[in-house]
């Protein structure tokens, strides 16, 4: 899918953020682990869940509701398949949750890998940790279930796929499990929590230290996904980018309590309301804070609560429209920067250091150009600068952008954005 869109025109209006597709992608999976209905409020519509909903059906689930809002139900009375294949997940790395339901239920799975097995090291290194009968060849991994009385186990990443993978093994196979370096998201909490709701119990969810108490029979529950935080923050940035100002509602405060601080320091003031929602007041330009200790403070990814890496693009994006120099500096993950050359394409000055940092020079006024989306991480972000330069850009490749986001594009046509979709 190719878009074309207009800038310079300032946003304006309410926006309301989907379901966390990577909420969803867990609670999907959790539902396996049981043949009692699990239901899924909030759930969003986007490519990665339609994806991962032929999948569970596949597996034998039986899905029904769902649209238009409707909470999404499914029984699994039995699950059918004891192999994960590259063309039933879609190639996702979030695809290898579904191997706990699997491993629970039928005693062994198949995981065939059409990415380097170092993508999924700590994973193999927490099914190791928890007892599990790991054999891995090339392009392919299986794992033999074994239950356990009481392990206690330390993640060597704090990976949101590998917690959630610990998560439901623990309280399939354990009986009591302590995972420390926990990842602690949004969408890792609502697992826990329908875990919870389905018969085990998960005490320290939203911290990096949990324990588990598995459950001999699960029973069947509900959970409501929470809002995409990364959608909400990134709307937010994309209304003060424009010059506009708006809301973005049904979004828990608490999730962006440490989004807005960083957004601060680049100059844009978000009002997080006492309710569930944010408002972004108009902001002609963004004028960083004259604090002695913010100064030469460099903008940089951590582990949740900390800033999260999926909206250091956004940050740098920023970062352009700030008077003076502003570093960048991606902590945790390699070759994640290389969106840099896309700003730079639309006169950004930035020097790329390494592959973790980079040198934002502003403030320079960006120009329309051609674009391609390399991922969806950096989507929203080359949007945002779409939308700020003053002509039309086009960005290929933009049905990445509905791979985790449902109805973007429809969602900031409402607040004024010019987007025409041109499909091939």
């Amino acid at each position: 899918m190719r878009i074309r869109v207009l800038g310079g025109q300032a946003l304006t209006g309410e926006y309301r953020p989907s379901g966390n597709t990577n909420a969803a992608a867990a609670c999907l999976a959790a539902a396996l682990l049981t043949d009692q209905p699990v239901t899924l409020g909030n759930l969003p519509d986007t490519l990665t869940v339609r994806t991962l909903l032929d999948l569970t059906r596949w597996l034998g689930a039986q899905p029904s509701g769902g649209a238009h809002g409707a909470p999404l139900e499914l029984i699994t009375d039995t699950v059918r398949q004891r192999s994960l294949t590259p063309e039933h997940t879609g190639g996702l790395v979030g695809g290898v949750l579904f191997a706990a339901p699997i491993l629970a239920r039928r005693g062994v799975v198949h995981i065939g890998l059409d990415f380097p097995l170092s993508r999924i090291r700590t994973h193999l290194e927490a099914l190791r940790d928890l007892g599990q009968n790991v054999t891995t060849r090339a392009g392919m991994v299986e794992v033999g279930a074994a239950r356990w009385e009481r392990k206690d186990i330390l993640l060597s990443q704090a990976s949101v796929t590998a917690t959630g993978l610990v998560l439901m093994l623990a309280a399939a196979l354990g009986r009591e499990t302590i995972v420390r370096n926990a990842a602690c998201e949004p969408h890792v909490q609502a697992l826990a929590h329908l875990l919870n709701g389905m018969g085990a119990r998960i005490d320290g969810i939203g911290s990096n230290v949990l324990t588990v108490v598995g459950t001999p029979q699960f029973t069947g529950a509900h959970v409501t996904l929470p809002t995409d935080h990364i959608e909400a923050a990134s709307a937010a940035a994309i209304l003060a980018l424009t010059g506009g100002r708006g809301a973005v509602s049904g979004v828990n405060r608490a999730d962006l309590r440490g989004i807005a601080r960083v957004y601060r320091r680049l100059g844009v003031t978000l009002d997080l309301d006492e309710r569930e929602g944010v408002f972004v007041p108009r902001q002609e330009s963004l004028d960083v804070p004259q604090a002695e200790e913010d100064a030469d403070i460099p903008v940089e990814s951590a582990p949740w609560p900390g800033f999260p890496s999926d909206l250091l693009p956004m940050a740098a994006l920023m970062a352009t429209q700030v008077r003076g120099t502003t570093l960048i500096h991606e902590r945790m993950f390699a070759n994640r920067l290389l969106f840099i050359d896309k700003l730079k394409g639309m006169g950004a000055q930035i020097v790329l250091c390494d592959p973790h940092r980079a040198l934002v020079m502003g403030r320079t006024p960006l120009l329309p150009t051609y674009l391609d989306t390399p991922d969806v991480r950096v989507g929203l972000t080359l949007l945002a600068a779409a939308l700020m330069a003053n002509g039309e850009t086009v960005i290929d490749e933009a049905e990445a952008l509905t791979q985790t986001f449902a109805n973007v594009f429809d969602k900031l046509r409402a607040l004024g954005a010019v987007i025409e979709e041109v499909r091939a």
